[in-house]
């Protein structure tokens, strides 16, 4: 999670035993939360690599150049689930850090760089289809492939200059939890100065989220505006055909209803644009505003552990949030994900039509003969659903 402050280091009074019930309460709170981390993580790794595989593999999908910026999101989403998420499990489930002092200066860099990344990723996306909707005749020349890798780079730049050189530099903190640091090995304590706090956060979401608000603000006054002309060239195109006249390839009637399916297309990315906005609103908003109010008030805001918890775990519930949306909302996005299903399926349906092959060479009756010949021909009826040969 970005911004990661962690607090597990809290010692207990060995003169104090706790009752049995105490310790039952702490077992199953202890196995909720486990499920429930490795379930945000199972779902982000899945469904972030059926993302990437879709647009590497799909040609349909890599010909728009917003799904570069999706395929781009997708791995810094892949890369919070793989390599940020299982270190602060494990701080979760043991309550202290078993790693070493120089891997907690790297995996807190890591938290902040990919999901900083992740959500300037989001603010590009907004802005892509800002132009979209915005300016349409202009969009294929103002965002071209170029600009577009540019733009990638600049956001993995901002994020990596946001948390590997303030981190490692030790500008980030304070002195006190420098020391801390140094004299315990168990703890990785990610407490920050105020003045990073504001920084970082502006940086990697208020300022983001700002755009983000103000971007699609203007795309939903824009939409509401063309959606009234679909209606109204929707109404003339179906009295042009009502009255028994075609449209020819090329003409006015013609170029109008290609412009509708457009418009239509970019509405309908722009709602799916919505939909993703929202969810990285209800995710990174509570946790960010506990991040920068508890750093700038300190001891002043005491707070419940479980509260932490819960905001970090909801903030990385958005690297699982938007390959669902994908597949909910994005129709080519849906149909790559059962083809890619379907052909991890047909792997092992491959691995069964050998086995029945073999099996009616050896068989010596017409009733097996008849079965196997069945069984074979539903093994190929499945694998054609992927294109795969048997």
């Amino acid at each position: 999670m970005d911004m990661d402050i962690h607090m597990h280091n809290t010692s207990m009074n060995g003169s104090l035993m706790p009752h049995e019930g105490d310790l039952g309460n702490g077992l199953i709170l202890l196995v909720v939360k486990t499920a429930v981390m490795v379930a945000v993580m199972l779902s982000a790794v899945l469904g972030n690599f059926l993302v990437i595989m879709s647009v590497i593999k799909f040609e349909k999908l890599r010909a728009t150049v917003t799904n570069y910026f999706i395929l781009s999101l997708a791995a810094a989403d892949l890369l919070v689930a793989v390599v940020v998420m299982p270190f602060n499990a494990s701080m979760e489930i043991t309550d202290k850090w078993i790693f070493g002092r120089t891997m907690c200066d790297i995996f807190n860099s890591n938290d902040v760089l990919f999901s900083t990344a992740s959500i300037l990723h989001l603010c590009c996306i907004s802005v892509d289809r800002y132009i979209a909707i915005m300016n349409p005749l202009h969009y294929e020349t103002k965002l071209t492939k170029r600009r577009v890798a540019l733009m990638i780079a600049v956001t993995w730049i901002s994020s990596l200059l946001i948390s590997y050189i303030p981190i490692h530099s030790q500008f980030y903190t304070t002195v006190e939890n420098l020391q801390e640091l140094r004299v315990n090995p168990d703890s990785c304590k990610f407490v920050v100065n105020r003045i990073y706090a504001v920084v970082s956060s502006s940086v990697s979401f208020w300022v983001p989220c700002t755009i983000m608000v103000f971007v699609y603000f203007r795309i939903f006054k824009e939409a509401r505006k063309q959606e009234k002309y679909i209606r109204s060239a929707s109404v003339c195109s179906t009295e042009l055909t009502s009255n028994g006249d075609q449209l020819i390839p090329g003409s006015k009637s013609s170029r109008d209803m290609s412009e509708r399916k457009r418009l239509k297309r970019e509405h309908k990315a722009a709602k799916t644009l919505g939909i993703i906005m929202g969810g990285f609103i209800l995710c990174f908003c509570p946790f960010f505003s506990w991040y920068l109010i508890t750093s700038l008030c300190r001891e002043k805001c005491q707070y419940p552990p479980l509260l932490g918890t819960i905001l970090f775990w909801v903030g990385y519930f958005n690297s699982c949030l938007n390959p669902i949306i994908y597949a909910y909302c994005n129709r080519e996005f849906r149909q790559a994900f059962k083809k890619l299903l379907n052909w991890a399926h047909c792997s092992d349906l491959n691995q069964n039509s050998k086995y029945c092959a073999r099996k009616r060479s050896n068989s010596s009756s017409n009733n097996s003969k008849n079965e196997e010949y069945v069984q074979m021909v539903y093994v190929k009826k499945e694998c054609n659903l992927c294109g795969t040969n048997v």
